[in-house]
Parts: structure tokens; C-alpha cells; sequence
């Protein structure tokens, strides 16, 4: 009797079989990072926290795990990579050359290529060069986008690679890839036990995210001083438009409106326990954001504005409030005390943690081995 990874192309004379042509055989994946920090991150890095947070959730699951990622990352997981990150070299030699990503992507592929075929699925969480690197065993692999598939690269890059399977992590992500591309939705998830419940008693609302203008701290702050409370304000300011901040957000900050600058994990989960409610003032089509579920992981309701991702993460009326305007956000603050901030956690175990995320991807495994 075949297993569930057995299928007639497995049989046939000649071709090589996976290392899931037995139920005794876990499945072989190689989780592929970018270059640009660490896995896990110290503060910020959302993708690099997903990916880690799936590796380990994977292994614990029964895979056999490998963490392609820079050589400063401290997963506890199987890993190869010969170069830091670029953060750990930015910081050794305060000035790089621009090409240097584009160098450390390039060994990162180096190093793929030299393994690739040990595994039975590749997971590439990067951006472009993975996919011609790939080639036949594009069929077999996953690639996960944590940034916005609308723009001018990701329709050049999908024309060129209409066979290259992408979980999207949120509907409205899918909606935007081809038709060919789409092969399911898996929403992001975080270890269940990073972030604890709070109890929202420190007489502030909270904002975390860079500071840009996709994010919009400057919406948040008006929103809560419109509202009579005071905001602290978490994150780094965008290395790829540093005016914003000085321009829009500086000239806002006061006493009741502080910034505390990027926050680790700790000091991020202090941040959301104590505030009264989330605010995620969006002006992007958001593929996902990360931060929603951690405030939900600490019983803190969001209060997000009605695009991207957002209507599918936030449950109206039970884990915040999807809004459409500044004025719809001060009237969603005054409702805040209508919710259980015991139900939203129970809502982040139920739909958001890496266990489940690890889940869904496996049976996208699956399903990839399987045709």
C-alpha cells in the first residue's frame, strides 16, 4: 500500500524518490532566510522572527530542519551559512558598499545550491534569485513573500516564473499573485508562550512598527491625543526615508506622546500588557502584520485601519475594531472596554501560534510532494 507521499512518478525506474517515500522518513526541509539579520532578530525583523518561529515549531512537528541563515543567527536548529548578517556588518564596519546584499545573497544560493538536493522541499523566504536557481525543483519548493506583491518587480518576476508555488500569508496577499502562483494561505503564527496576557492598566495606548509612512505613527498619535490619551510609540525609524520621522512624527511627540525607540522582545511585551488597546494605522496594503498578533498574544485589542490583511487578522468587535478614519478610531478607543482581553488571547492561541502555522505548511508539503 502506498503512502501518502507515494504517487507514480515516485515509481517509475530512473527517478529519484524523496525522503518521504516511507512513513517512517520525515520530510526534509531547508528553510531559506534573507541576509539582512539575524534568525531570530534582537528587535525588529519580522520575517526573520517568522522564520525561526516555524523551524523550531517544524522540528517539533517530526521535520528534519535545516536554517539556511547568517552565521550570527543563534536558532537552535541545523544550520549553514558562512557570512553574517548585514546588520552584524554594518555595525563591524559602520560603512558598506551598496552591492553588499546582493554579494550575501549570492553565497546564500551558493550554499543552497551545494545542498539542495538533500531536501525534499526548499522554504525560500527571500526575494527573486532563489527561484532561477531552483529550476526543475521549483515544483518542490515554497516561497513565502513578507512584503507587498502589487509593484512593478513582483509582476516582472512572476511573469519570468509562472511555475513557482508562494503561500501567501494573508487572502488580500493572494488576491494580488497570479492565478499560477497561488499555492494556498498561511497565516503567519509566533511561539505561544513568547508574549503572557496583561492587564492594559497603564493609562496608554500603544503603537510599534517602523516609523514610515506606510505605518503611519503621525495617524496614531492624532488618534490618541483626539481621544485624551497618552501614546508610547515603539520602533525604528525607516532607513529608507529617515525624513518622515523628522518631518511628520518628531514634531508631534510631547509628554503624551513618547517615543520609546525599537524594543526587544521583553520590553515589547511590557509595552503591550500594560496598554489599553493597540493602534495600527495602516496606509499600505499590509501582507500580514506581525505586530496584531503579538498584541493579541498579550490580551491587547487592536484597533486597525480596513486594509491589507487587517479584516482578516483582527475580528471585529471580539479581538479590536477594524476602522476606516481617524474619527471611526477615537469612537473605537471609547468602545475598548466592551472586550475580554481573556477572549482575545484565547482568539491568538485558537488561529496564531507557530504550532498552527507549522501545521498549514506541512500539509502544503504535503500537497507539493504529493503532485
Amino acid at each position: 500500500m502506498q503512502d501518502e507521499h507515494t504517487c507514480s512518478l515516485y515509481a517509475k525506474p530512473g527517478v529519484r524518490m524523496p525522503a518521504t517515500h516511507k512513513t517512517s522518513l520525515p520530510i526534509r526541509v531547508a528553510q531559506v532566510a534573507p541576509s539582512i539579520f539575524p534568525v531570530p532578530p534582537a528587535d525588529h525583523g519580522g520575517t526573520e522572527r517568522i522564520v525561526h518561529d516555524l523551524s523550531v515549531a517544524l522540528m517539533r512537528a517530526g521535520l528534519e530542519v535545516t536554517l539556511f541563515a547568517p552565521s550570527d543567527s543563534a536558532a537552535k536548529v541545523p544550520q549553514v551559512g558562512k557570512l553574517p548578517s548585514l546588520l552584524s556588518l554594518e555595525r563591524k564596519y559602520s560603512d558598506v558598499p551598496p552591492s553588499t546584499p546582493s554579494v550575501l545573497e549570492a553565497v546564500r544560493m551558493e550554499e543552497l545550491r551545494r545542498e539542495m538536493d538533500r531536501f525534499d522541499i526548499i522554504h525560500c523566504h527571500g526575494e527573486f534569485f532563489h527561484a532561477a536557481l531552483l529550476g526543475p525543483r521549483r515544483r518542490h519548493s515554497v516561497t513565502t513573500i513578507h512584503w507587498r506583491v502589487d509593484q512593478l518587480d513582483r509582476t516582472l518576476f512572476f511573469d519570468a516564473f509562472p511555475d513557482l508555488p508562494v503561500a501567501a500569508i494573508s487572502r488580500a496577499q493572494s488576491d494580488m499573485l497570479p492565478a499560477a502562483n497561488r499555492a494556498g494561505i498561511v497565516h503567519h503564527g509566533i511561539d505561544a508562550t513568547r508574549y503572557a496576557p496583561g492587564r492594559g492598566d497603564g493609562g496608554y495606548v500603544a503603537f510599534i512598527g517602523r516609523m514610515t509612512d506606510q505605518k503611519r505613527p503621525d495617524r496614531a498619535i492624532r488618534v490618541a491625543r483626539a481621544a485624551g490619551r497618552t501614546i508610547r510609540l515603539a520602533g525604528t525609524i525607516d532607513v529608507g526615508n529617515p525624513r518622515y520621522f523628522e518631518e511628520q512624527v518628531a514634531p508631534l511627540l510631547g509628554p503624551d506622546a513618547i517615543y520609546e525607540g525599537p524594543l526587544g522582545d521583553a520590553a515589547k511585551q511590557t509595552l503591550l500588557q500594560r496598554a489599553e488597546a493597540l493602534l495600527f494605522p495602516i496606509d499600505w496594503p499590509e501582507p500580514f502584520g506581525l505586530v496584531m498578533i503579538e498584541s493579541m498574544a498579550c490580551g491587547t485589542p487592536v484597533i486597525g485601519w480596513n486594509a491589507g490583511s487587517v479584516p482578516e487578522v483582527v475580528q471585529d468587535g471580539v479581538t479590536g475594531f477594524v476602522v476606516s478614519s481617524e474619527e471611526e478610531a477615537v469612537r473605537a478607543l471609547g468602545r475598548i472596554p466592551e472586550l475580554d482581553r481573556r477572549s482575545i488571547r484565547a482568539a491568538f492561541d485558537a488561529r496564531f501560534t507557530s504550532d498552527r502555522m507549522a501545521e498549514a505548511y506541512i500539509a502544503l508539503y504535503r500537497k507539493l510532494l504529493e503532485s
